[in-house]
This record gives structure tokens, sequence and C-alpha cells, in this order.
């Protein structure tokens, strides 16, 4: 039998479902690595009885490329799995994983590698993320968002800017809804005295930051200019997963696109830096304090 429960979803080990279609991607691939080894199949063979190649199971089961019922069909008879309830849950599966997102009606705005990043976003049990630059996406205001989607010109923003600021605003209600995640960010000192947007904008921001720390589940930390530039060498994001199936992620955006790091060694490294990062910022509580002073001297 395989580690799935027939009667339920993929869940975490206090019952929450995995019900995001980039989570299921990846935890269904994952299932279908195990009842593959299983039954001790090398890729090749599998590729070759879904009219396909390693590479492709490859893809697969590491959750890269969306699934088709009758390739998961074919190989669960491949793989010995009879049993209807099973395979029922199985397809049940590639069809949930291939439901579009919210996300889905800004495609034509997202290259598929923020895709993926918006819908592991939805369903990870704690972000943790280091800015030098810029504010953290999950805590911008509308303006401040603007404002960097325009590149400072938001009275030239068009219907695009537009649509960009709404997803942002779109993908800040994970930390509204029950069972949100825990957001723990880092930021350089610097992104409280870069004026993006303008004073008004900034003063906006920085009231919205000590709004949103209030919440139980984020925290900020600023990293003093005494000790910045020593722990990391640029920003990224680190997603942690309740559901065991799940890989912790190390997400790390450039012009070009995206990196995903998700091998044991790498996820340490940034584990660690961000350990390091939060032992050289100010206190949750002394970077309030901070917030209150750049605000005041703002005002």
């Amino acid at each position: 039998m395989s580690s799935i429960d027939p009667s339920t979803s993929p869940s975490d080990p206090t019952g929450e479902r995995v019900g995001g279609p980039t989570a299921l991607r990846i935890v269904l691939g994952a299932q279908l690595r195990r009842l593959r080894e299983r039954a001790e199949i090398s890729r090749a063979d599998a590729g070759y009885g879904i009219r396909g190649s390693e590479s492709k199971i490859s893809r697969l089961e590491l959750g890269r490329v969306s699934l088709k019922e009758r390739d998961v069909a074919d190989l669960l008879t491949m793989y010995g799995v009879s049993d209807e309830n099973e395979r029922t849950t199985y397809l049940d599966m590639v069809k949930r994983s291939n439901e579009p997102g919210w996300w889905h009606r800004f495609s034509d705005l997202m290259p598929d590698w923020l895709q993926d990043y918006v819908g592991l976003e939805e369903d990870a049990s704690r972000i943790l993320t280091y800015e030098l630059q810029f504010v953290p996406g999950l805590m911008q205001t509308e303006d401040y968002a603007r404002a960097v989607a325009s590149h400072g010109r938001p009275e030239l923003a068009g219907k695009d800017v537009d649509r960009r600021v709404d997803l942002r605003v779109r993908r800040q209600k994970v930390l509204a809804r029950p069972g949100a995640p825990r957001l723990w960010a880092v930021i350089d000192e610097s992104v409280l005295h870069r004026p993006i947007g303008g004073r008004d904008v900034m003063l906006a921001q920085l009231e919205h930051l000590l709004e949103v720390t209030k919440q139980p589940h984020v925290t900020l930390q600023v990293v003093p200019y005494r000790m910045s530039g020593y722990a990391a060498e640029g920003p990224f994001s680190l997603l942690r997963f309740a559901a065991p199936e799940l890989p912790d992620l190390v997400y790390i955006e450039h012009l070009a696109g995206a990196l995903y790091l998700d091998k044991p060694t790498e996820v340490e490294i940034y584990s660690r830096v961000f350990d390091r990062l939060t032992v050289d910022a100010e206190t949750p509580s002394n970077t309030r304090q901070m917030l209150l002073k750049v605000r005041a001297e703002m005002m």
C-alpha cells in the first residue's frame, strides 16, 4: 500500500489539507516516485511506458510539469496499484492539481517561475524572507507597490501596473486567512530610508508596517547599517511546509527569472544565513522603535 490514505487528500500531521494546485503537483510527484521505487522500475522504463522519456518522469516526480490523467493511470497500473479507491484518490489529485489557482487570471503578467512561487506561498506554513532594497511584497501598501511596479512613475502607470498591484494585494490575503502562515521578515535599514514613492507613500508604508507587525504571526526585524552586508549577499525567501511530502524551498529571484533550491544542503546554508540575520538584526521590539523614530523624522 502507498502512504496515501484513500479516504483523504495529502495533509500535514494536524490534518490540514494540502489544497493548492502547485503543492498538490509536488506531493503527487513524490508519491509516484515512491511507488516507482517500490516497484523497482527505472525512470527510463517508466517513461517508455507512458510514451515519454526518463527526463519527463524526472520532471513529473519533481512536480515541475502538469500531470495528465492518462499518464498517471498508466503509471499506477505499471506500479501495481490496482485498488480502485486508491487509484481514484490519485486521479482526483491529478484533477485538482490541474485546476487553475486564483492567480491564473494574472498569468499573462506572470512568468511560470513566479506562478509556481505564488502557488507554493499559498500552502507554506512559514515564510522567511530577507530584503535589501524593498519592503517585502507581503507587507507593501498599494501605493508603495505601485511605485515599485511603475519604476517610480506611478502617474504614468497603465492597466498592467494596476493589475500587478492587484496581484500583490491579493497575495497578501494569505496572511489574513484562518491558519495563516508565519511570516518572518528581515530587511536592511536602508529600506526604511529609501523614499520609494515619495514622502507620503513612505509615511503610509511605515504606518502599515507598525500595524501589520501587531499580528502575532508576523515578525519584522531590521538589520542596522553597522551589521549590513555581512550575512547575506542578496535577497531570498525560504518557504517551509507542514506537509512532510513538501520539501523546504529557497527562492531567489533575479532579472531573468528565479532559482528554486530544494537540496537539503542548499536549504541548510540559507537557513543558517537567515538565523545569522535574525541575530545581527534589531529585535522585533527595537525594530518597532526604529520604525517610530524614522516616521517621526519624516513628519
